[in-house]
């Protein structure tokens, strides 16, 4: 069911936002919109309560109905900008709690399996190695591994300096281990694969660069070969492990905080409960008075 207001709303969001965002926008004013049976531009706060109730009612997670409620108010937030309304019917709206979950890591010995897994001398070997070791060793997201290009690395430096979210830029250090894996990928994988002359340093079988759902196949299949379990094992727990990891070790979290190119530290705090967690975990596990009885 087409509607002006939403239209409007839908064209400026596209030319400011991601198109994934705006199409979100639309599936979530659609649904709205059949609730009503008519336009979302004259609703009342009574009616968005209803329809937030409705929603719970549906078993919809707590994360899609904030996400809904957030496209609400950003529409009549718009529709207030233009003068079609005084008020956001939206702004008092009442969302489910969230529930806080921790991120799943593996542990440093499933990293080393699964680094290991990797292990070869033909150019995918080689390229799957190097991926590996950068995506753990730096913390990378699948988005900024698949988009670096050759001269992002800098080797003799140790550093490789990659775009994040919001296309902001960071440079992260890297340890050995990784530098001598993109190396070897560099001198005797990737020649091998660029029959097409791409400025992207991972490619893929055909030349063409490496893409992330390549990355998430790579994975899947070291996984299986390291004994994991291979639906478990996604680029993220690679970055989550990294910050664990690296907090488990000493490192303080402002740092942590700028290697991972969080922009809130909220964020990072996340990877401290982890590290607590697991420290809780392992004291259970070893001390003699904290090991259950029989």
């Amino acid at each position: 069911m087409s509607d002006k207001h939403v239209d409007s709303f839908l064209a400026l969001s596209a030319t400011r936002l991601a198109p994934k965002t705006v199409d979100a926008y639309g599936r979530d004013l659609a649904d709205l919109t059949a609730f009503l049976g008519g336009s979302p531009a004259t609703a009342t706060p009574d009616r968005l309560a209803e329809y937030v109730a409705q929603m719970r009612a549906r078993g919809l997670a707590a994360t899609t109905i904030a996400r809904r409620v957030a496209a609400l108010r950003s529409f009549y937030k718009h529709e207030m900008l233009i003068g079609v309304r005084e008020d956001n019917p939206a702004a008092e709206l009442e969302l489910p709690r969230r529930a806080r979950t921790l991120p799943r890591t593996l542990s440093p010995g499933e990293a080393e399996r699964l680094i290991e897994a990797a292990a070869g001398s033909s150019p995918r070997d080689l390229r799957d190695r190097a991926l590996v070791e950068l995506m753990y060793g730096a913390g990378l997201r699948v988005s900024e591994a698949v988009g670096l290009d050759r001269a992002a690395v800098d080797l003799d430096g140790r550093l490789v300096r990659c775009l994040g979210k919001g296309s902001k830029e960071r440079v992260v250090p890297i340890g050995r281990e990784a530098v001598d894996a993109v190396r070897r990928y560099l001198a005797r994988g990737r020649p091998f694969l660029d029959t097409r002359h791409r400025p992207e340093l991972f490619l893929n079988a055909k030349g063409g660069a490496l893409t992330r759902a390549g990355a998430f196949l790579i994975l899947r299949r070291l996984a299986g070969k390291a004994g994991l379990e291979p639906e478990r094992v996604h680029p993220h727990l690679l970055r989550h492990s990294f910050a664990t990891h690296l907090l488990e070790g000493g490192a303080d979290l402002r740092s942590v905080q700028e290697m991972l190119g969080h922009a809130d530290l909220s964020t990072t705090e996340r990877y401290t409960h982890v590290s607590d967690r697991r420290r809780k975990e392992l004291f259970f596990q070893a001390h003699p008075h904290a090991r259950k009885k029989a």
